[in-house]
């Protein structure tokens, strides 16, 4: 019928076939394509049921993201899959791969389905801002019932083909050609004399239910656990369309809520956020057919927290790999932790205890560095001084084959300086791993003066391997992320000193969308971490640019945050949820004494502006500077690596948003008021005169 949709007859059944690689989205010569295949097929009267297959390694796997932003163009997705569900003869979907979104709402319009048991569905597009907008809020609750509707279109979380033939969502899972399965399952409907199931005139998983008390309870557990978010709401409100009105208003209501959403600011942050992500892996400069080496083997020195968290990425990934430390005791306390890593896992049913011996096996301990002669790629994970870290990178230099990748996971010290301890600095690059490192999505990959194209690109490959999103950055104090979060770190402080609290400031935090607050955030990490930072900044800073004190108070007192039980906030043994500190006031009473502040009470957009916009100014430096490529890359390791709202876009995202004439111009004020770490960014104040934003760079 066309170029990516064909239709032929197999005897008594019409088979229509997707072919729009890489994953048959749903542009429009699809969407056309399958209005007139079925109307085709429906026309014929030898036909006596349909089947939907899929060419390629998937089913139809969503929208056309090429078409984002574009005017709309016909037929529109919802009119095709009422056209298919209207259908007199029965219809069957064979998904393999994903049917995600529109792939499945366009399944769940066919009568029948069934699902090669690698299959997974679902309906994402909460986590682009949206809700399904063709069908999927009325007609998956039809299928599954209210309550795992909610979950599935809140979540945006996809489901395997066993679950969904468990729900009911597919009729059958098979293992083998798709063809013939669809085939098989179609020619028995025929046999059977069955018509047409349609899934919208289904209303038996709906009764019996008290359905207005799931969506209660559904609304607030949004409201506590994801205030302020647009689209999640509207989620709530299109399913609750579908028990509470007929189908045709149902599908009428969806597209209200639907095109809500579609001009909401938060999708456009959500959006900006997804492509971000995918943009982010490339690399100026870097040719394409960069080679890359093999990295079949890792090792990783260090068992520490974050050491065993890196190796257990590699093992997660089916990557052998090795953790060298300096005793056997300390060794095997290291294999010891990530088995009990591993273990919580289990214990939560995220992980099998199959998979965990499997993983255990890939993941070795050695306490000599010739044990790495034969390994691709080393990462670097010890106590963050330059005499430890000139050691290790000797020994390694020694010990490792020529060719193996030498990485560091250093969080702010020189990576050039790191490379100069070797006789190959071309080989050495920085691989900054986010704690904890089995958790955490965010790799930034630091490339140093010396480091090669093909290392680059290989370490590119790696964090790839691993699953994370792998962002390239420069070589400086910090790098991208931690050079940002000192200044919102210090900005939080002298909030303190000025009037603030700490759960005030967290709490408007939380509000804007941060996943943690700046000072829950300190306690967890530590706060003599952040003080050893500090202390050796003040060696080197200019006497104008003032540090708070407030740390140093603490120190004193032994408050280093949850490793003590005690911090901004104090915690329960064997809890780690923040209470008040009922010792903190007369601290920040005295560090404002000190600092001759006059305490005074802060609003929460006060808050906001002197964290966020720390956070902007630093980030237009480091564009400046070309530490980070690219605007959007400071959004997207801010977005996985330090708890940023996606639904804001990120940190300059943020600011184009509220307009960098604004931004410019507060910060212009925060200066005069407030000092020399204030001082606007030359970029920033060159785009914010010319009416530009940081997404035209």
């Amino acid at each position: 019928m066309s170029d990516v949709v064909t239709l032929e007859r197999q005897g008594a059944v019409a088979v229509v076939r997707v072919n729009n690689p890489p994953v048959n989205a749903l542009g429009v010569a699809v969407r056309q394509g399958l209005e007139n295949s079925f109307k085709a097929a429906e026309a014929d009267p030898e036909v006596k049921a349909i089947v939907l297959v899929c060419e390629g390694n998937t089913f139809i796997a969503g929208a056309d993201i090429k078409e984002f932003g574009k005017p709309p163009q016909s037929p529109s997705l919802p009119d095709v899959v009422n056209g298919i569900e209207a259908g007199s003869k029965p219809s069957v979907a064979v998904i393999h791969g994903t049917a995600l979104g529109g792939g499945l709402e366009v399944a769940l319009s066919c009568h029948y389905r069934i699902a090669r048991k690698d299959a997974k569905v679902g309906l994402p597009e909460v986590k682009l801002g949206l809700l399904p907008g063709a069908g999927g809020t009325q007609r998956l609750p039809r299928v599954v019932g209210v309550e795992k509707a909610l979950d599935m279109i809140v979540s945006g979380a996809p489901i395997s083909a066993t679950e969904a033939n468990q729900l009911g969502v597919v009729d059958e899972v098979f293992d083998g050609e798709l063809l013939a399965a669809g085939l098989a399952f179609a020619n028995k409907l025929i046999a059977d004399g069955k018509g047409p199931r349609r899934t919208g005139e289904r209303t038996d998983k709906l009764e019996g239910v008290d359905n207005a008390a799931l969506v209660a309870a559904k609304r607030a557990e949004l409201e506590k656990k994801a205030p302020g978010l647009f689209s999640p709401q509207r989620c709530v409100s299109a399913v609750e369309a579908a028990f509470t009105l007929p189908l045709t208003e149902g599908l009428k209501r969806e597209r209200e809520l639907f095109a809500e959403c579609l001009v909401s600011p938060q999708r456009a942050a959500l959006v900006h956020a997804f492509f971000t992500e995918r943009l982010a892996s490339k690399v100026d400069g870097l040719p394409k057919d960069t080679p890359v080496r093999e990295f079949n083997s890792a090792a990783v020195i260090g068992g520490g927290t974050m050491g065993v968290g890196i190796a257990m990425c590699f093992a997660n990934a089916g990557i052998p790999v090795k953790i060298l430390e300096i005793s056997e005791d300390a060794r095997d306390k290291a294999i010891q932790r990530a088995r009990d890593t591993y273990g919580m896992s289990v214990k939560r049913g995220s992980l099998t205890e199959a998979a965990l011996e499997k993983r255990m096996t890939l993941i070795s301990g050695v306490t000599d560095y010739a044990d790495l002669a034969d390994v691709d790629v080393v990462v670097e994970a010890v106590f963050e001084e330059m005499g430890v870290k000139q050691k290790v990178f000797e020994a390694l230099d020694a010990n490792c084959k020529p060719g193996a990748i030498l990485a560091s996971n250093t969080s702010s010290l020189d990576l050039n300086q790191i490379a100069q301890f070797t006789k190959r600095p071309e080989d050495v690059v920085g691989l900054h791993f986010f704690s904890p490192a089995n958790v955490m999505r965010l790799l930034e990959v630091v490339r140093g003066e010396k480091t090669s194209d093909e290392v680059l690109a290989t370490a590119m490959a790696i964090g790839k391997k691993l699953k994370k999103v792998a962002v390239p950055v420069g070589v400086c104090d910090g790098f991208v992320g931690n050079r940002m979060v000192f200044q919102y770190g210090r900005e939080s402080e002298f909030l303190l000193e000025e009037g603030a609290t700490p759960e005030q400031v967290d709490a408007a935090l939380r509000k804007f969308g941060m996943a943690m607050g700046a000072f829950a955030m300190r306690d967890l990490s530590g706060l003599d971490i952040g003080l050893a930072i500090r202390t050796r900044q003040r060696q080197t800073l200019p006497a104008e640019f003032k540090l708070p004190t407030i740390l140093d108070k603490m120190a004193e007192a032994g408050m280093l945050g949850q490793k003590t039980g005690k911090g901004f906030y104090v915690y329960e043994k064997g809890s780690r949820t923040p209470l008040p500190n009922p010792e903190l006031p007369a601290i920040l009473a005295a560090a404002s004494k000190e600092q001759g502040v006059e305490r005074r009470e802060l609003s929460d957009d006060y808050i906001i502006e002197r964290t966020m916009y720390a956070l902007i100014n630093e980030g237009a430096k480091i564009l400046e500077e070309g530490v980070a490529q690219r605007a959007s890359d400071i959004d997207v390791i801010y977005i996985n690596g330090y708890g940023f709202p996606a639904h804001q876009g990120g940190p300059m995202f943020y600011a184009d948003a509220v307009g960098l004439d604004r931004v410019y111009a507060r910060i212009c004020e925060f200066h005069e008021q407030l000092g020399a770490w204030w001082k606007p960014a030359p970029l920033l104040e060159k785009l914010a005169k010319e009416g530009r934003k940081f997404a035209d760079l």
